[in-house]
């Protein structure tokens, strides 16, 4: 045969090659193991084999991926990939032989931009439709449809809310005192909270997307709702300004979660997800932690050593001694906040009764107007922060007390105010799309479908009426926390979650629960609000893992959001405002109150107040500058890391991800034809 046919030479004739010799063949690429096919212009091209399977296909190794938390992945010599040709051939009788000739040819896109003409990579397999659900590599310890037995249920279960503690309880605990609500009011908050997000986490692992996903209080509510909070026409409230406030607050609610129904029922979301990719998520994400730097260590000032020895031991937990293990569990990764919090306010509490914050002559339950005494005055607010006995919601809740619907009385509607939550449902709707995507490469068989997507946005948006009919001062949405619980707890099943949600149900009628979390001392929360918002953050930026993190393209795009999430609002929070003016409004919050002084004047004060407060808010700034600059600026979808959802057709071929995704009790039959409801 001769040589142009591809065979090797015989080894008596020793036919020198060709000339100049061709540089001896490197090792496989990453890209050539696993058949991943790139075109000239930045163009991804998927393997054929495997279209919907998620950003990029990956070869099913046996073994489960080491756990980057336990060190360095052991050798692996049984590998499924593909062993890289040897240098160098050894015939028969021991004599070594070059390699054969290879012609080069010219890079072109119709071999896909190889070099040197080389032939493509075998394809992987494709998923067979078989009964059960095709091997996996094990990311979790109980993936999706996954039952553990009773013991690991409550468990896991308890495990996976306490991980997330911070995200569930933390928010009213910001905003009721700033309604000037009581203690007594703030537990009656704190219990509603739990009893939502017990009903709604029901609610999504049944008729949603069906993935281990708690729906709670959003962050991202947190911001608008304090602007709306610190409305003009709310200042000068002297009797039930919390209930005053907290009904507007439900009007607004109700309306922003009405237009997320719309937005997910009608399938205008599946439309909308040709513009969000990693590149536009993970700035609106980051932004929305970064928003609340004016409060976090302010707050925290007002005892500096309690709220320095908080922020220091969840850090410690969560980051030094995360490797830990006890009884097989990372329990100081998993139990970072509550831990932190339990020895922190156990010190706090030692340090109240042996006098440390006592001053004579000086009681913290009255007002700083009502005293006389310039030294107590000065001493105060360190009373106020540092002791744990100011509170007196724990004595005067009652042991049982059930949230019901319009506790607070009938919602008040506002079109401007609705208005503004409309907008913030998009960034809430944004967050749960990057929270959908990441949660399924850990749990499922595929990423769910547009339609999947579209309708866990509309049961968000039901959620977020609910929310709004019992008055928990913010939206549900999915929790941004989820994904890092998951990939910490190793635990992805929807069963353990819904036994955990329905815990929630029970806790939420037992006042003293709330209550007791209502007493947790002012400084303490906003310490533990400092690692949260600062994990928030980081859990925006960890999108980009998706997309080409070494592109400039997209760096400058997300340095850009970023920044201007920061400088626009600044510019409209500090327009107007004088140093030397007095305001009642406390100096962390005074980012809130641009409703009132914005550079935006019209003749309407309603789009004033609209204009002025969305363009107020960072994740709003963020969200628009990276929309469209991403998609604007041009980029391949290889650098983009444009998010890949299954097709619907082929889905409805795969038993197992039917299995995954599909309501139950044969709902979903009676839908088929709406596409943002089935599969």
């Amino acid at each position: 045969m001769s040589s142009a046919s591809g065979a090797l030479p015989q080894p008596r004739r020793g036919r020198p090659g060709p000339w100049p010799p061709a540089p001896p063949p490197q090792p496989l690429s990453w890209a050539k193991r696993t058949g991943f096919q790139s075109r000239v212009s930045g163009e991804s091209l998927p393997s054929a084999s495997a279209p919907n399977s998620g950003q990029v296909p990956l070869p099913r190794p046996v073994e489960a991926p080491a756990d980057l938390e336990s060190g360095p992945p052991p050798a692996r010599p049984n590998s499924v990939l593909p062993r890289p040709p040897a240098a160098a051939a050894v015939a028969g009788n021991g004599e070594r032989r070059p390699p054969p000739p290879q012609p080069r040819t010219r890079r072109r896109d119709s071999d896909g931009g190889r070099p040197n003409g080389q032939a493509a990579a075998p394809s992987l397999p494709q998923l067979q439709e078989e009964e059960e659900a095709p091997e996996r590599p094990a990311h979790v310890k109980y993936e999706l449809r996954d039952t553990p037995g009773l013991f690991p249920l409550v468990i896991y279960g308890f495990q996976h809310y306490i991980s997330m503690v911070g995200s569930i309880i933390l928010i009213p605990l910001v905003m009721v005192p700033a309604m000037g609500g009581s203690a007594d009011d703030t537990a009656a908050v704190v219990s509603t909270v739990l009893l939502v997000t017990g009903m709604n986490t029901l609610l999504h692992m049944f008729i949603g997307t069906r993935l281990p996903l708690v729906q709670g209080p959003s962050f991202v509510y947190l911001a608008p709702a304090l602007a709306i909070i610190n409305s003009p026409e709310f200042f000068g409230l002297n009797d039930n300004n919390f209930k005053h406030i907290m009904k507007h607050l439900q009007g607004a609610i109700i309306i922003g979660g009405a237009f997320q129904v719309i937005l997910g029922y009608t399938g205008l979301m599946s439309l909308f997800l040709r513009l969000i990719n990693p590149v536009v998520v993970s700035p609106t994400v980051a932004a929305v932690g970064l928003s609340f730097f004016s409060y976090g260590f302010a707050k925290l000032g007002t005892c500096i050593e309690m709220g320095i020895l908080q922020l220091l031991m969840v850090v410690i937990f969560a980051l030094y001694l995360r490797k830990i293990k006890l009884f097989g569990y990372r329990v100081f990764l998993i139990y970072a906040v509550p831990l932190g919090l339990g020895i922190t306010w156990a010190i706090a509490f030692v340090l109240t009764a042996t006098g440390v914050y006592s001053y004579k002559g000086c009681d913290a339950n009255i007002p700083a107007s009502n005293n006389v005494s310039a030294f107590c005055r000065k001493h105060l607010l360190r009373m106020k922060s540092c002791r744990v006995d100011t509170s007196h919601a724990l004595r005067s809740s009652p042991w049982f007390r059930f949230p019901y619907p319009l506790q607070w009385g009938t919602p008040v509607f506002s079109w401007k105010m609705g208005l503004v939550m409309c907008v913030v449902s998009v960034i809430a709707s944004v967050d749960s799309v990057g929270s959908y995507h990441a949660s399924s490469l850990f749990v499922a068989t595929r990423p769910p479908t547009s339609g999947v997507v579209s309708r866990g946005i509309g049961v968000e948006g039901v959620s977020t009426v609910l929310a709004g009919l019992w008055g928990t001062g913010v939206g549900s949405s999915t929790i941004t926390e989820n994904v890092h619980t998951i990939a910490v707890t190793k635990m992805g099943s929807r069963r353990a979650v819904g036994f955990g949600a329905i815990l929630l149900l029970l806790l939420s009628i037992v006042g003293k629960v709330g209550a007791f979390i209502a007493s947790i001392p002012d400084v303490l929360v906003a310490a533990l609000l400092c690692f949260m918002w600062a994990m928030l953050c980081a859990l925006g930026l960890s999108n980009l893992r998706y997309s080409a993190t070494g592109s400039s393209r997209n760096s400058i795009i997300v340095g850009l959001a970023l920044f201007l999430s920061l400088s626009v609002p600044s510019y409209f929070q500090q327009y107007g405002v004088h140093p030397s003016a007095n305001s009642s409004v406390p100096t962390y919050f005074q980012p809130y109150i641009v409703a009132s002084h914005g550079p935006v004047h019209t003749g309407s004060g309603g789009v004033n107040y609209v204009l002025n407060t969305l363009l107020s808010l960072n994740m709003v700034i963020a969200f628009l500058v990276a929309l469209i600059l991403d998609n604007t600026v041009p980029g391949g979808r290889q650098e983009r890391g444009l998010y890949v959802w299954s097709e619907s057709e082929a889905a409805k071929r795969e038993s197992a991800f039917v299995k995954d995704y599909e309501l139950p009790f044969k709902i979903g039959r009676a839908f088929r034809w709406v596409k943002c409801v089935g599969l």
